[in-house]
This record gives structure tokens, C-alpha cells and sequence, in this order.
């Protein structure tokens, strides 16, 4: 991250709570935010914060200036809508009134997440992001690529533009340093900032991508969203998240998130980092050896 002496200034001294400090998005916000010269305070199970049990929350929160809220279900999910709004209402009665939300681009689930964190009566940022490149290279998927040698996934021949989780994080701390005018989040109080990559590719040439520079043969197979979910139940997923992961990928692969946004260039002044440009450092870190 390109460090800004001025929000540096800013932020000094100042105390920013990560949820999911150990997860995809949290740790390059944890370190993100360090960069930029806030103190941060992991929030996670290994810290004594539990999403489930809303009495280790307040500890966590106390005496903290702002919160970046991701939470490990899906961000439509109603568990997450709970959660979340509940949360948030948490950290407004201690005295955290800066809030950026981690949301999905074109998911119409996620909404209510959305209204539900704004309802605390918090100074809200709401970060909608494109699917994730670090899918392809941490977690399930990256984990089916890596050892079967292929993905298997309903993503068809949609385009989507990949965004790397780094400059998600980036954006989230960014936003924090405008306070304006008497706290009010100055440019981005209130405010959805839209962020993808900065092309577009369908699941298979993403695919395609990560073989060549991972050096080895990976294939790509598309099957409906409906059988994807039977696949997920053989896996041990739970039929009602199963079946919830399903209506979104129905409807979130379904070409409305075909298009590029702006945000990103709007809050950083650069251009989004390139799909080649991950695939490559992943390849190079071993992400997909055999």
C-alpha cells in the first residue's frame, strides 16, 4: 500500500477493530490499516471474539474509534443480517460511529445486511466488491484446483471482473481516513463504493489464466447452479446453506455483474491490480503445485 503521510496524520493513535483479522479479507485490511497507521484490534475466535456469542463482543469493541465488519456466512445470509445489524448497534452504544461494511456487488441478499448496519445510526461506509481473485488461489476452490486439477463450478460463460482482495482492503482503510466535518465520513459517510478488477473474464478463462501461470494443465467444467449444490452437500455442507448458496449463484452469475466500476480508481487515484498480475504471484508462492 502506497502510504499517504497526510491520512497518516489522520489516523495516528487512532483504534480500528478487523473482524475475520485471520480471514481472506481481514488480515489485508489488518495489515492495510497498520500501513496507514492505525492501531488494530484482530477481532477473532483466537482473540475471544465470537460471531455466536454476542457477550464477547463489547470487549473487542470498547474504546475503538472504527470497525471493519465481514462476517464469515455469506453477507446475504440471514444469520449475517442478524449478526450484523446486531453488531453494529453494539458498537454505536460504545462509541464507535465509523463503520465500513464488506459487501457483494449485485447481490440483492446482501441489502438487507446493508439496512441493517445503517439502522445502528452509524457514520457507514459500504464496500460492494466483485468475486474475489484470492477464491482461485485460497479456500475450496483453490483447494479443487490444486489437488483434482480442475474446478467444477456454475459460473458458465459469464464474465466477472475479478478484484484482488488487496485492493478491496485497501479501499476499506482508505475511506476511514476522510473524517469530514464533524465526524461525518467526510466523501464516503453513508456512501456504497463499488470495486472490481479492471477487465473482465469468464470463470474458464480465469481458469485458463491461473494454468498458464501456474505452469500445469487445469481445466474448467460448468454445471448448473442446482447441481452445483448437490456437490456441495456430498462435501458436508449443510442442505439450508446449500440451498440458500444456490438461489445466489442462480442469480448473481447471471451477467448483472458483467461490467467494471470505478470505485477503486475513485478512492485510490490508481488502477485495480490485474487478474495476470495475481495469477502470477500466486503461481510463484506455490498456490496451485500439484
Amino acid at each position: 500500500m502506497t502510504k499517504n503521510t497526510e491520512n497518516q496524520t489522520v489516523v495516528q493513535g487512532r483504534t480500528l477493530v478487523v473482524t475475520g483479522a485471520t480471514g481472506r479479507t481481514g488480515r489485508r485490511v489488518a495489515e492495510a490499516a497498520r500501513a496507514a497507521g492505525w492501531r488494530v484490534r484482530a477481532a477473532s475466535r483466537a482473540r475471544g471474539f465470537d460471531w455466536d456469542a454476542p457477550a464477547t463482543w463489547a470487549a473487542t469493541l470498547r474504546g475503538a474509534d472504527a470497525a471493519y465488519l465481514a462476517h464469515p456466512a455469506d453477507v446475504g445470509a440471514p444469520a449475517a443480517t442478524e449478526a450484523m445489524g446486531a453488531l453494529a448497534r453494539e458498537a454505536v452504544s460504545l462509541g464507535v460511529r465509523r463503520l465500513v461494511l464488506l459487501s457483494a456487488r449485485g447481490e440483492r441478499e446482501a441489502l438487507a445486511t446493508e439496512e441493517a448496519v445503517r439502522a445502528s445510526g452509524a457514520v457507514v461506509t459500504v464496500v460492494r466488491a466483485a468475486w474475489f481473485a484470492q477464491n482461485f488461489s485460497e479456500g475450496p476452490l483453490a483447494e479443487e484446483l490444486r489437488m483434482s486439477g480442475g474446478l467444477v463450478f456454475p459460473g458458465g460463460g459469464v464474465p466477472e471482473p475479478f478484484v484482488d482482495v488487496r485492493d478491496v482492503a485497501e479501499v476499506a482503510v482508505a475511506v476511514l481516513a476522510d473524517e469530514g466535518e464533524d465526524g461525518d465520513g467526510g466523501r464516503y459517510g453513508g456512501a456504497v463504493v463499488e470495486v472490481s478488477g479492471p477487465r473482465l473474464l469468464t470463470f474458464g478463462e480465469a481458469v485458463a489464466e491461473v494454468a498458464r501461470a501456474a505452469g500445469r494443465e487445469l481445466t474448467y467444467r460448468e454445471v448448473p447452479a442446482r447441481e452445483y449444490g448437490e456437490r456441495l452437500a456430498g462435501f458436508g455442507v449443510p442442505e439450508a446453506e446449500a440451498a440458500f448458496l444456490v438461489g445466489i449463484f442462480e442469480t448473481l452469475l447471471d451477467g448483472r455483474n458483467a461490467r467494471l466500476s470505478d470505485g477503486l480508481r475513485r478512492v485510490l487515484g490508481r488502477e485495480p491490480r490485474d487478474f495476470a498480475a495475481f495469477a502470477a504471484e500466486a503461481a510463484g508462492a506455490g498456490a496451485w503445485k500439484a
